[in-house]
């Protein structure tokens, strides 16, 4: 280790410079590990916060929130209403894009049953969940809202009754959750000018030629109304001792209706609307690791190069091969770890104020460095090979 260590000294400039750079191409493979786990975790954040024993969406469709499915809010008795249910509570998910307290946020809005309790926050920051029917909400602390601040969101004004982390949306989004009325009337109640544009066709529909007369198509219109008792998912929490299996296939066959426990959700999530993003965040890591590594072995066979002359003269003067063998191994171990603890430091001294989640594990951590270990011992091979053909007559000038 002296011989590497006091080569290192001589060229200390040199080799600081060399570490620097490639510590920053490390801090981005282990941004990139981050990003990946982050993107993962908040694609199914809310599956696994809500967490019911069952998810009941419309039939052939794949669930609240990898694919849209709009069923009658009424459905839920019925599923209620199914042996081996315990509860069953209508869920309401869906991003949006308002303004709140003056500024245009993108947020995802959370509409479920108070009372029943079942699609709501499990663990809150500060504050209460959520004990009223109207006009209370629970936030997600990337909203930036205050506890007990209120904010006008639709028609109405809400008060910030509890804070939470807990879970984001498929996007990265942060959650709002409302009650379930509330709800239904910020995502599907429709602008004024709309509604009345809307009545305009209905009426001009009926007055047709044949139809109704005015009389009549002014009855029939009054008994327009806006239908907004619409819900994304039923979900159920099974009696104890009641089968998901036996029980999810009774609602299918008696309801008509699409049933799936949480895991296969995950699944259904991980294998469609994450699938492609994900594999396509894997490969540019990977990528990103292989060419890391690839620069380590191009500058350690470059530092071996320029001290060739100085290995032909170890060999003349008759040092043994393992010396100039530990002396380029020792450089190589030295490079890599120094570069990674540089990106370490980088990348989990600033991961908080990336734009969305990066989740850093020890166990990537641990499993980059191994990899770019080895590459580095690899890589210095190459370096041995060349070091160990140098002739000993090269430090007398001959080629």
């Amino acid at each position: 280790m002296d011989l590497a260590i006091r080569d290192i000294r001589q060229h200390l400039g040199r080799f600081l410079a060399t570490v620097v750079g490639i510590g920053l191409l490390f801090a981005i493979v282990l941004s990139m590990n981050g990003i990946y786990r982050g993107f993962v975790f908040e694609g199914l954040a809310l599956i696994n916060s809500t967490n019911p024993d069952l998810w009941v969406v419309e039939r052939y469709r794949g669930g609240p929130i990898n694919e849209q499915s709009i069923l009658p809010e009424f459905f839920h008795y019925s599923v209620a209403a199914m042996p081996g249910v315990e509860k069953a509570s209508p869920f309401i998910v869906y991003p949006v894009e308002r303004r709140i307290a003056g500024k245009s946020r993108r947020f995802t809005i959370v509409g479920y049953d108070v009372f029943t309790g079942l699609g709501g926050p499990k663990k809150l920051l500060a504050g209460r969940p959520i004990t009223q029917a109207h006009y209370e909400a629970v936030a997600h602390q990337k909203l930036g809202l205050r506890l007990n601040e209120n904010f006008r969101l639709g028609l109405h004004t809400y008060t910030v009754v509890g804070l939470t982390k807990e879970g984001t949306s498929p996007d990265g989004e942060p959650l709002l959750y409302l009650s379930l009325p509330d709800a239904q009337e910020v995502i599907w109640l429709p602008d004024n000018e709309e509604v009345r544009n809307q009545r305009l066709r209905i009426y001009q529909s009926l007055v047709h030629p044949g139809l109704f007369t005015v009389q009549e198509a002014e009855k029939y219109l009054s008994r327009y109304s806006i239908e907004m008792h619409r819900i994304n998912a039923v979900l159920v929490r099974l009696m104890p001792g009641a089968q998901a299996r036996e029980v999810a296939q009774s609602i299918r066959d008696y309801l008509y209706l699409s049933v799936f426990t949480t895991p296969e959700q995950i699944e259904i999530m991980s294998q469609g609307r994450l699938n492609r993003p994900r594999m396509q965040l894997f490969l540019f890591r990977t990528l990103l690791l292989i060419v890391c590594v690839v620069i380590i072995a191009m500058v350690i066979f470059t530092l071996t190069m320029e001290k060739i002359r100085s290995i032909a003269v170890m060999k003349l003067i008759g040092a043994p091969n393992r010396v100039i063998i530990r002396l380029i191994m020792e450089q190589s171990i030295l490079l890599t770890s120094c570069s990674y603890l540089i990106g370490w430091v980088i990348i989990h001294n600033t991961y908080h104020v990336w734009p969305r989640l990066v989740l850093l594990t020890p166990l990537d951590d641990l499993v980059t460095f191994g990899l770019a270990l080895i590459g580095g011992i690899i890589a210095s091979l190459l370096g041995i090979w060349k070091a160990l053909k140098t002739p000993p007559a090269l430090a007398l000038g001959e080629q």
